[in-house]
C-alpha cells in the first residue's frame, strides 16, 4: 500500500466527514479507499475513525495523528513547490491585488518582463483600494502599505518603506505661495486621501519636535490617482506616498512643501497565505518584485528628502 495515499486519504476524512466523499477527492474506489484505511490501522495497531449513523469521525489518536500528517503533507508540497520554482517553469493563474496607484506605477510597467520570463504564468490584477481577504477572495499575493497582518496565516515579505510627503503645481504655489509653517497649511486648499489613517489629522515630526495640523480637505478621494491628477491641475496640496508621486516631483509637475518635516512613514509588504504549499507562481512574483525594489533602490529614493519649500 501506498503510505502517501493512506496519510491523504485520513486527512481528507476528518476534512470531508466521509469515506466516499474523501476516496472522491483522491480519485480512489470506495473499495480502494477502505483497503487503504485498514492498511493504515493495521500497521499503526491503532483505531483512527469510528462511524455513526451520519458520518465518520476521528477517534482521539486519528485527530493526533491527522494534525501530524497535515504537517507531513504540508512539507511535501512545500518541498515540491520549491523544485518547480527551481526549474523556472511555474504555470497557472497569479491572482494579485493593490491599490489602483501602486498596480499603475509599480505592477503594470513590470508585467512584460515578467510575463515574457514566465510565459507559462497568466496573471490576474485586482485593483482595489481595500484590503481583501486573500483565502477568501482567492488571491495569491497582495501589495499593502502595513507593517503587520491580522490574520496568522497570511505571511509578508517587506518591500521597503516610503515617506507621505505634502506636494503641488508650481501653478498652485504660484498663485498661493508656499505654506512658511504647519499652521499656515490651515489656509491652502488640501486635498486629502480618505483611506488614510485619520484623514483629517496630519502628524508631523522633525527631530524631537512634533505637531498636530486638523485639515479640512478642498477635495477628498478614496483614490490616489485622482487626487494626483487634481494636485496637477493645480487644485491643491496632496499628502500622498512618495511612491505615486516621486516621477512627478523629479520631473518638476509637482514640488514637495514643507519638506523638512516627515509624517508617519508606510512599510510595502508583500503579502500571501501561509507559506505552507507556497506555489511556483507566487514563489517567482515574491521574488521577482523583491529583486525589483532593491534594483530600482526605491527605498532609499522614498525616505530621501526634497529640500524645504
Amino acid at each position: 500500500m501506498d503510505r502517501w495515499t493512506e496519510i491523504a486519504l485520513l486527512v481528507q476524512i476528518a476534512d470531508a466527514g466521509s469515506l466516499s466523499r474523501a476516496a472522491e477527492a483522491l480519485g480512489l474506489s470506495n473499495a480502494a479507499a477502505s483497503r487503504h484505511l485498514s492498511a493504515l490501522e493495521e500497521r499503526l495497531g491503532a483505531r483512527l475513525v469510528e462511524r455513526n449513523t451520519r458520518r465518520l469521525y476521528l477517534t482521539d489518536t486519528g485527530r493526533e495523528f491527522c494534525g501530524r500528517a497535515r504537517t507531513i503533507l504540508a512539507d511535501l508540497s512545500d518541498a515540491e513547490s520549491a523544485v518547480n520554482a527551481t526549474a523556472f517553469n511555474p504555470t497557472g493563474t497569479l491572482r494579485i491585488t493593490a491599490s489602483l496607484s501602486f498596480s499603475i506605477h509599480h505592477i503594470a510597467p513590470l508585467l512584460r518582463e515578467y510575463t515574457q520570463r514566465y510565459p507559462g504564468v497568466t496573471v490576474h490584477v485586482e485593483t482595489a483600494n481595500r484590503y481583501f481577504d486573500l483565502i477568501d477572495n482567492n488571491i495569491d499575493v497582495a501589495i499593502r502599505t502595513r507593517e503587520y497582518e491580522p490574520d496568522s496565516n497570511v505571511t509578508i515579505r517587506r518591500l521597503g518603506e516610503t515617506r507621505r510627503i505634502l506636494a503641488a503645481s508650481p501653478r498652485y504655489f504660484a498663485q498661493h505661495g508656499f505654506p512658511k509653517t504647519l499652521d499656515e497649511l490651515k489656509q491652502h486648499k488640501l486635498l486629502i486621501y480618505t483611506h488614510a489613517n485619520n484623514p483629517n489629522e496630519l502628524r508631523f515630526r522633525r527631530g524631537k519636535e512634533t505637531h498636530t495640523v486638523s485639515v479640512t480637505g478642498l477635495l477628498e478621494s478614496n483614490d490616489g490617482q485622482v487626487l494626483r491628477a487634481a494636485a496637477l491641475d493645480g487644485m491643491g496640496i496632496l499628502v500622498q506616498p512618495t511612491y505615486i508621486v516621486y516621477d512627478d516631483i523629479v520631473a518638476g509637475r509637482l514640488v514637495p512643501t514643507l519638506d523638512d518635516w516627515d509624517l508617519p512613514h508606510l512599510t510595502i509588504n508583500l503579502a500571501y497565505p501561509s507559506r505552507k504549499h507556497l506555489s511556483a507562481k507566487v514563489r517567482s512574483f515574491i521574488d521577482f518584485m523583491a529583486a525589483h525594489f532593491r534594483k530600482m533602490d526605491y527605498e532609499r529614493k522614498w525616505t530621501a528628502h526634497f529640500g524645504p519649500h
